[in-house]
């Protein structure tokens, strides 16, 4: 009896070690010290030592019940993507900047090309947020999961100086809400989704026209990661006043969450486009308009909060950094929480 006997193939591991090594070289940032290997990644912090009050942020969260799905469809490459962004995002939103990033890879037997797959995906999360990838666990769990299954969830740590921390203090009565158009469905309310739509291959690969895609391809759209946005916004002089990044819960529990005692969100729904995949969510899962909203970013997937005279330059910024924003709505005084309208 030996190791591999048992279900952990140690030589798999040693081999989804070298062919994951190419991507996360891309990820690399000066401050990271040593290389992939090691019992630790190890992180420069000299340059923090420039700021008047550095404060670390941290963020850790999964796919979901995504991973599911990519699964079924036998595609690997983008879950990392999601992964990261669900941690980089919530950095960004308090405005911090990400600084590096660990995944965790649960699965029932190594296959080192898949595993490799996997982690192409988050390292181009990394590549997208800026994010050093400087470690990682992929563990083999024979007995607790099925062969072909997994699970992945991952941990970022970022920085702010203090005085630049987005913390909704100085929000008040007149200040705009602009959205930023989210990719589709991201990684929350999966396990809906999965209620849905039928979950079988053929199913999945069923081309919508109005869709444009297939509706495995609509469904396994990445999260989109708004760190570069924020940067830009922060660059152009502006100051967010408070940020929410729209993830499970909707809108109804993450914009309250931005939000200071005695102002309220008053958000037009007409006012962007709401991506066809609601619909037919909405449609073949008769779904009431109000859970939507309190389950999925219904196509935004940060909503931020800037004084009046701010809005323009906000919008370009987001713009140039190639996101798309729209004016929703705007803070009013009222009891903290979000009316939808």
């Amino acid at each position: 009896m030996d190791y591999k006997n048992a279900g952990v193939d140690i030589e798999a591991g040693y081999r989804s070690v070298e062919l994951m090594k190419e991507h996360v070289k891309k990820t690399m940032r000066p401050e990271v010290l040593g290389g992939l290997g090691g019992f630790s990644g190890a992180f420069s912090l000299a340059k923090i030592k420039e700021m008047e009050e550095p404060v670390l942020l941290s963020g850790t969260d999964g796919c979901g019940t995504k991973v599911k799905l990519a699964m079924i469809l036998d595609r690997h490459d983008t879950i990392g993507i999601d992964a990261v962004a669900m941690c980089v995002n919530d950095i960004a939103c308090a405005g911090g900047e990400p600084l590096f990033f660990l995944d965790y890879i649960a699965c029932g037997k190594n296959e080192p090309e898949k595993i490799a797959a996997i982690v192409s995906g988050v390292a181009e999360g990394c590549l997208q947020s800026g994010a050093a990838l400087i470690g990682g666990e992929t563990a083999e769990h024979p007995g607790l999961m099925e062969e072909d299954e997994y699970d992945l969830a991952g941990f970022a740590v970022g920085v702010c100086d203090r005085k630049d921390m987005i913390t909704g203090e100085d929000l008040k009565a007149g200040d705009v809400l602009i959205g930023m158009a989210s990719s589709g469905i991201h990684s929350n309310g999966f396990s809906l989704v999965r209620k849905v739509f039928n979950m079988k291959r053929e199913a999945l690969d069923t081309y919508y026209d109005s869709l444009g895609c297939s509706l495995g391809e609509a469904l396994l759209v990445p999260t989109r990661i708004y760190v570069r946005a924020l940067k830009s916004i922060r660059r152009a002089g502006v100051t967010v006043k408070a940020c929410s990044h729209i993830t499970g819960g909707g809108f109804y529990e993450n914009v309250p969450r931005m939000l200071k005692e005695g102002t309220r969100a008053v958000i037009h729904k007409d006012s962007y486009p709401i991506p066809p995949i609601f619909q037919m969510l909405s449609v073949d899962g008769d779904i009431k308009e109000q859970m939507m909203y309190n389950t999925f970013n219904m196509g935004l997937g940060m909503v931020l909060a800037v004084d009046e005279s701010d809005v323009d330059r906000t919008m370009e910024a987001i713009r140039g950094a190639g996101e798309m924003p729209y004016v929703v709505g705007k803070i009013v005084a009222g009891e903290k929480g979000v009316d939808l309208c």
